[in-house]
Formats: C-alpha cells, sequence, structure tokens
C-alpha cells in the first residue's frame, strides 16, 4: 500500500461540521467506505460497529460545542465498549457483548466522537501476534500490541483509535506504520474498563495522523479545549537508545541527523549521559510486568493453561516464579530513578531519541523489539511518537518524545516541528 496523504486534520474536520459543508453522519460514512475497502487486506478490524451512522445522526442533532463532534475511532479490543465483547485477542475470553463503555470511550462519545468499531490487539497486549498487515508493506509487521489501531490509522482510514501501552505497545506500532502516537502519563487517566496486564504499567495511548492531531485531541479529552504553543524555550537531551539493542543502520543515519536538525529548529540539545540507569529501568520493567501479569491474569492461567499462546504462557509462568524481593528492589529503583529524571527534565526540557530499533521488520509471525519503550514505560513518563522520517524503502521511521506528566505541551512543541522537518528529509539509507 502507498503511504496516505495526511489529509484533512481532526479539527479541520470538526469544523468542517460547524461551517455547514459536510455533516458527522457524512464523515462517518467515508470513514467507514475507506475501512472497508482495505480491510480485505489490511484486517486491522475485529468488529465493526452496527449503530455508528445512528450515532453519527445522534451528534448531527447534538447542537452543544463537541471538539470532536464527527471524529471517527477505532477502539483497541483490551478496552471495553458498550454492545461488543472484549476478546483481547484471545479464545479464552468470553464472547458476550459487554454493558458498558470504559471511562475513555465514554469521554471520547461525550466530546462527539463516534466509535467505528474495535482493532486487533496481541493476544492479552503480549507478543502473540494477530492477523493486521502493515500498510506501508504489507508483508511486514504492524507490530504489537496495538496493530490494528496503528494499521487504521497509518492507512489513513480514521483519524483517530484508542491504543494501550504496557512495555512498547503503542510506541512501536505507531513507528512501524507511519502514525503519531502519544502514551499519557501513568495514572493519569482512568484505567477501568480496560483488560491489562500490570497496574503499575498499562497506560492509555492515541494514535492519530500527525502531531498536531494529537495535541488536539489530548486537549479535548483532557480539558476540553486547545492549549496554546508554549512561549517557553525547550531544551532537548539526545538519547541514542543506551545500547540496549541494535540499531537498524536506517535509524542509525538518522539519529546522526537529529542534532543538526534540532539546531535548525532553533533548540538547544545535548546528548542524554543516562545510560546506566536506563539499562537498569529496561531489565527492571522486565521484572516488574512478569510479576503483576502473573498475578493480574492469574484466572486465564489457571483456567485455561493450554489455550493460551507459549508467549503469553511463558511470561505468566516466569512472572510466578519471581520473588517479591526482586519485584520490591526494583520498585525502588524506580522511584529513584523517576526522581532524578524530574530533576534532568526541568528547565523545561525533553528527551528526544529512536521509537523503535528500527523500520517494521518483514513477516508477520513477530512485532518486534519492545526494548526502547521499557525505560520509560517503568518511569511512567508521558511520550510522543513523530512521524515522517522514512527509508529509502519507504517504510517508516518514528522518534519518541520523551517528557514529564504535567509538561505534555513541550511534547507537542517539539514533535509539531520536528515532524515537519522529518518530512522534509531525503529518505534514510543505511
Amino acid at each position: 500500500m502507498n503511504a496516505p496523504a495526511v489529509g484533512f486534520s481532526v479539527e479541520d474536520q470538526v469544523r468542517s461540521i460547524g461551517a455547514g459543508s459536510t455533516t458527522a453522519v457524512e464523515l462517518v460514512s467515508h470513514a467507514r467506505a475507506a475501512i472497508e475497502a482495505h480491510e480485505p487486506e489490511l484486517e486491522a478490524w475485529v468488529q465493526l460497529s452496527r449503530s455508528a451512522m445512528a450515532e453519527a445522526a445522534d451528534v448531527d442533532r447534538d447542537r452543544r460545542d463537541l471538539p470532536l463532534r464527527g471524529v471517527s475511532v477505532g477502539v483497541k479490543d483490551l478496552i471495553d465498549v458498550a454492545g461488543m465483547p472484549t476478546r483481547a485477542g484471545s479464545s479464552v475470553t468470553p464472547s458476550s457483548p459487554v454493558t458498558t463503555d470504559a471511562p475513555c470511550v465514554a469521554r471520547l462519545r461525550s466530546l462527539g466522537a463516534v466509535i467505528q468499531g474495535k482493532t486487533v490487539t496481541t493476544e492479552f497486549g503480549y507478543f502473540r501476534p494477530g492477523p493486521t498487515r502493515n500498510p506501508r508493506a504489507l508483508d511486514h509487521t504492524p507490530g504489537g500490541s496495538s496493530s490494528g489501531s496503528a494499521a487504521a490509522v497509518g492507512a489513513g482510514t480514521v483519524p483517530l483509535a484508542l491504543g494501550t501501552q504496557t512495555a512498547g505497545s503503542l510506541t512501536r506500532p505507531a513507528s512501524y506504520c507511519g502514525a503519531a502516537g502519544m502514551v499519557l502519563a501513568h495514572g493519569t487517566t482512568d484505567m477501568s474498563g480496560i483488560l491489562g496486564l500490570s497496574e503499575s504499567l498499562d497506560s492509555l495511548g492515541f494514535l492519530t495522523r500527525t502531531v498536531a492531531d494529537l495535541r488536539y485531541v489530548y486537549d479535548a479529552f483532557v480539558s476540553g479545549r486547545p492549549s496554546d504553543p508554549s512561549s517557553e524555550e525547550t531544551s532537548v537531551f539526545v538519547w541514542g537508545g543506551s545500547y540496549l539493542d541494535y540499531l537498524d543502520p536506517t535509524m542509525i543515519a538518522l539519529l546522526g541527523r537529529l542534532p543538526a536538525l534540532l539546531g535548525d529548529l532553533g533548540f538547544r540539545s545535548e546528548p542524554l549521559d543516562w545510560d546506566d540507569h536506563v539499562k537498569t529501568l529496561a531489565d527492571d520493567h522486565v521484572t516488574v510486568m512478569g510479576y503483576e501479569a502473573a498475578r493480574k491474569r492469574a484466572h486465564e492461567f489457571d483456567t485455561h493453561r493450554d489455550d493460551l499462546s507459549p508467549q503469553i504462557r511463558d511470561l505468566l509462568l516466569q512472572g510466578r516464579e519471581m520473588p517479591e524481593s526482586a519485584y520490591s528492589a526494583a520498585l525502588i529503583r524506580r522511584d529513584r530513578s523517576r526522581d532524578l529524571l524530574r530533576e534532568i527534565l526541568e528547565g523545561p526540557s525533553v528527551i528526544v531519541g529512536p521509537a523503535a530499533t528500527g523500520p517494521a521488520p518483514k513477516g508477520l509471525s513477530v512485532t518486534g523489539s519492545p526494548i526502547l519503550s521499557r525505560p520509560w514505560q517503568l518511569l511512567g513518563a508521558p511520550v510522543v511518537v513523530v512521524p515522517g522520517a522514512r527509508t529509502v524503502s519507504g517504510l517508516p521511521l518514528g522518534l519518541q518524545v520523551i517528557g514529564s506528566a504535567g509538561g505534555e505541551e513541550y511534547l507537542f512543541d517539539v514533535g509539531e516541528k520536528l515532524e515537519a522537518a522529518l518530512r522534509e528529509l531525503s529518505p534514510m539509507d543505511g
């Protein structure tokens, strides 16, 4: 599939309804037609809503000021949507529909958004792939576990999708599929109605076509009104991945151009000298995730062990065998590193580095490595994935902007400018 045009922004779509040039029904109908046209090869959706058009008609009749009026949304199938089952990519979950929306879905509906349906996820948000293909190269993975949401947005079929992240479940598929993505700071939104793995790690996230759309959606979701760009000068720490894993030559080439690119955009930058902390955090993330997952998904392990995939079964088994002392020590180190990071990012400052080790790997049997997201997810940091860069073969390369809770506007300020510059860059050749 060819890369889609960025098209009308979320804000432009909402304004077009307000101006009378279109309606919510027309926008939702257009999105549904795009979904159905791409679905035979993309396989991004688990189930489509039968009531989307009726809900869009209700939105058209609603005279309130709705910041997401008529915006079509895909919802990752770990998140409850009333009238649909939450299967979590598994055969052991109930097939009966849930009766209420998760609070995050209810919030989007209250803002005028229309739910198009449920998108594919890996089993319980872990490593077993679903059927979804990468919209930029159908024989490459879309990543995991927010694969369906990222592919739907990356293909241009919907302007907004909900995802979640426990390790690299949103940042990686956003990077692979050429979408903008945001992982909300841990603990800043209600996670009830979301089937998760780890209370210390599970976070909600958004996927959109651009960082500007992310800012608009985030502002609507949090406060219902737009925010202004910060007038403060933001400093950037450039992170090279801390040698956590092998980086593809194309990603190395992109990181090599990053300091000069940031300078041209008016940002002061310096290398992030924090490798020891980052490596420890990556290891501790594995400990925390395994320990908590074994307890959160104990029912599935005890009653359906033989029906689970080897990937999730091994995670839960390893978590059960993990001593509590190792888990407690990992949390203590996390808290100390969180305090240190807060000091580093005063100023204001953000960190910019690779969102994935490189472009999406070829093949659909694996989902790629989440290693570059593990440290920041353990810290609960808000993250914005910036699209725009690409390889000579047209595969997307994403960067992530990492910050502190309460400083999300700095992520957007850097992300928007960086995205514009990345879209103008020549393709990366390793």
